[in-house]
Order: C-alpha cells, then sequence, then structure tokens
C-alpha cells in the first residue's frame, strides 16, 4: 500500500492532473453557485426547520451557519465527484500506458453507466448525511463520520470507472476491490482541506488504478 500511495502522490503532482483538476474545479464551483442560487432559500428554509429543536436562540442560528456553510461545501464536492466520474478515463489511461506499457486496455467505462454509479453513490451519500448531520457536529466522531460518507462517495464510482477499463470479469473486478473502502477513505482525506478537495476522487482513482493493475500483474 506504501508503494501505491508514494506513486500515487506523484502522479497527481504531474501537470496532465493539475490540467485535469483545474478543469474540474471550474465546471464544479459554476455548477455549484448555479445550483445554491436556484435552491438556496428551499435549502436554508429546511435547515433552519432542522435546526429547530435546540432550545437556545443563538446556538440554533450558529448550527444553522454552520450547517448552510458545510451544505454548500458538499455541494461543491458532490459536483467534483460527479465531473471526475465523467471525464477521467483518458488521464487514468495515459497514467497505466506511462506505468504499465504492459498493461492492455480491455473496455471503456460506459458515461451512462458512470452517470448512474455516481448518482446513486451521491443519493446514499446524501441520505445517509442529512440522517447523521447531528453526530457531524461532535468533535472527532464527527470527523470520522464525514470520512466514511465521504468515501460512499467515491467508492463505487471509483471501482466502475477504473475497472471498467482493464477487467471485464465482474467476479474478478470485485476480488481485487476488496481494498476499495480503504482507498476511498484515503483520498477523501483530501476533504479536509480546501483546495486539495479538488484532488480527492482523481486521488481515490490514481490509487485503485495502481492497486488494480499492480493486483493483476
Amino acid at each position: 500500500m506504501k508503494q501505491i500511495a508514494a506513486k500515487s502522490l506523484q502522479d497527481i503532482l504531474s501537470p496532465s492532473v493539475f490540467f485535469f483538476v483545474a478543469k474540474i474545479a471550474l465546471l464544479s464551483l459554476a455548477s455549484t453557485l448555479i445550483l445554491s442560487w436556484l435552491l438556496w432559500d428551499l435549502l436554508f428554509e429546511m435547515i433552519t426547520l432542522y435546526a429547530g429543536w435546540i432550545p437556545w436562540e443563538w446556538l440554533s442560528a450558529l448550527v444553522t451557519s454552520l450547517a448552510s456553510l458545510l451544505i454548500a461545501y458538499t455541494l461543491f464536492i458532490l459536483m467534483v465527484s460527479l465531473f471526475t466520474a465523467l471525464m477521467s478515463e483518458k488521464l487514468l489511461i495515459t497514467l497505466a500506458k506511462k506505468h504499465y506499457s504492459d498493461t492492455p486496455i480491455t473496455g471503456s467505462a460506459d458515461i451512462m453507466t458512470s452517470l448512474f454509479v455516481t448518482v446513486k453513490s451521491s443519493a446514499v451519500f446524501l441520505v445517509l448525511f442529512i440522517l447523521l448531520l447531528p453526530l457531524i457536529f461532535i468533535p472527532f466522531i464527527g470527523q470520522i463520520v464525514m470520512l466514511y460518507l465521504w468515501s460512499i462517495l467515491l467508492k463505487d464510482p471509483t471501482v466502475y470507472d477504473v475497472g471498467a477499463l482493464f477487467i471485464t470479469d465482474k467476479n474478478k473486478l470485485r476480488v481485487v476491490s476488496k481494498k476499495a473502502t480503504l482507498i476511498a477513505m484515503t483520498g477523501s482525506l483530501f476533504n479536509y482541506i480546501p483546495i486539495l478537495n479538488l484532488f480527492a476522487p482523481v486521488f481515490a482513482q490514481i490509487l485503485f488504478l495502481h492497486h488494480l493493475l499492480k493486483s493483476k500483474k
């Protein structure tokens, strides 16, 4: 795992990854601003209602403000994950040829399937995020909960988008995907740091790329 992490860190420092992440950042920021503008009144009303159980007005206002920021940040992360899943294939093939030139590309991720898997993971993430929102404000416990939720967002899209390029046997892919949760959680660590959070989905994909192709060898 250490060798895989070291290779992946080298890859995300390459110009091709930086250029890719810059495109994702612009698309995600624009999408987040548009969606926030369209849905903000509804979201803020839901947050205010959600925080209505707090007896102290000052604490209710604080929780509402923090939750609003957290939701906006979470929406941005969702957009980053979505655009990364839909646009990363060319980058992954380039990195695969760089490190594993003797490994053939045996398939391609279907864009509609990729979209479905990403939306499905996003839906599970959002449901659990809403249900577990009170826990997120508890020190230490909240960070663990958030890391797990972010890993749900990344795991299945990462396995599909990378695996579809190199493995056609679903049973074989399932076997080599046993570490996918750990890989997704490792990539999700970037979400704790603004700017670096842009690299979280692609870092998870690159980690899984090295894990998968090393397993094939």
